[in-house]
């Protein structure tokens, strides 16, 4: 899997307003943490985690704080449920030798069938919780699609990654295709209540939190 190399610094923990101020200069502050060592607060540029955010996959990130380069994870990321600008990360120092828990992100690759037979293409979810060597951690984990029918699904019981192991429920439906009233009853009825979808990756709690 690709390598990207992140620049940082060590910071003090800091107030929320100086915090604040750190944002608006277009940082972001952070935590790295390993087994074994003392959480180490960090401060970051925005512009540098884009690549590591907004992509369809997973990379081994060489942190550099100051004079020190670590091999780590991005294993978590807060948004500002306003702005959608990213305000915290946390990075997962890693070990060549231990297994690590990390998400993957799914690719669909070609056209059901099922939709030219009628059907609406669904995907569930769009990244998977695999354990694995940090050099076994796939990029992306690619789903082809071409034979899949309508009414029929594929769950991660059928996925099957050479030295990774899923962690997710075998049974849980990755992608399906539905008949468009399928599709309609599973929408809520007028004045039921619409969950909106989680926008804050769970990371470690960040010190405005405390």
């Amino acid at each position: 899997m690709s390598e990207i190399t992140v620049q940082a610094q060590k910071r003090q923990i800091t107030t929320k307003s100086a915090i604040t101020q750190m944002r608006k200069k277009g940082n972001v502050p952070g935590i790295f943490y390993s087994k074994g060592v003392e959480p180490i607060p960090i401060e970051l540029s925005e512009i540098s985690l884009k690549p590591l955010v907004y992509t369809s996959e997973t990379h081994i990130v060489n942190l550099k704080i100051e004079d020190q380069e670590v091999k780590s994870i991005l294993k978590g990321v807060q948004f500002d449920p306003v702005s959608d600008r990213i305000i915290h990360c946390d990075f997962q120092g890693i070990s060549a030798d231990q297994e690590i828990e990390i998400e993957v992100p799914i690719v669909l690759e070609g056209q059901a069938k099922g939709i030219k037979e009628g059907g609406i293409l669904q995907q569930s979810i769009h990244k998977l919780t695999v354990s694995c060597l940090p050099s076994y951690i796939p990029e992306h984990i690619t789903i082809n699609i071409s034979d899949l029918s309508l009414g029929k699904a594929i769950h991660v019981k059928d996925i099957n990654i050479p030295n990774v192991k899923l962690l997710q429920n075998e049974d849980v439906i990755i992608v399906s295709v539905v008949s468009p009233k399928a599709q309609a009853e599973t929408t809520a009825l007028p004045g039921e209540e619409i969950k909106e979808p989680e926008v804050i990756a769970k990371g470690k709690q960040t010190e405005e939190e405390e």
